[in-house]
């Protein structure tokens, strides 16, 4: 048939010469999804035995890194819905790893903290995931990791801080 590759080497080549041709970066894609599925493994099977899932993850650690966050702030850090925030945020309240606080100038606005057992599971979550970043940033040669930052940098959309 026209247009058919007629070898094997030529069945083998034409898929990698479409994705050329349409400037769809498949490789990498996939990269991405084992990368992200493997980086998440540790700290799921963490959260599970909590009964929790990567969403708990998400709001305990920026709660973590930025003590006294407001609700809003959070909300517009993972970019979700105060629905979808609320049944996750008060899971971590009741279980004693995130405490909310009042504002000082406006009572309705609430400030979020970690508690000791909330630091130490965020802790607990993060270090796995820290050893898998040295890990494959020392295959990676010197410079890679400011090289590496700013590619991850541009991947975000430019209103994240």
């Amino acid at each position: 048939m026209a247009g058919q590759p007629n070898t094997k080497a030529e069945t083998a080549t034409a898929p990698a010469e479409a994705d050329k041709a349409n400037a769809v970066d498949f490789e990498i894609i996939e990269l991405f999804f084992f990368a992200y599925r493997d980086f998440t493994s540790d700290p799921d099977v963490i959260l599970e035995k909590r009964g929790f899932g990567r969403a708990h993850h998400r709001v305990l650690h920026f709660v973590d890194r930025e003590p006294g966050m407001t609700v809003a702030d959070l909300l517009e850090t993972l970019r979700i819905t105060k629905q979808s925030l609320a049944r996750v945020l008060k899971q971590l309240i009741d279980s004693g790893y995130i405490h909310q606080v009042a504002g000082p100038e406006d009572r309705r606005q609430r400030k979020l903290y970690t508690t000791k057992e909330g630091k130490t599971l965020a802790r607990a979550l993060a270090e796995p995931q820290s050893r898998r970043i040295a890990e494959a940033l020392a295959k990676t040669g010197p410079g890679a990791r400011e090289t590496i930052k700013r590619f991850l940098a541009g991947m975000k959309t430019a209103d994240d801080s």
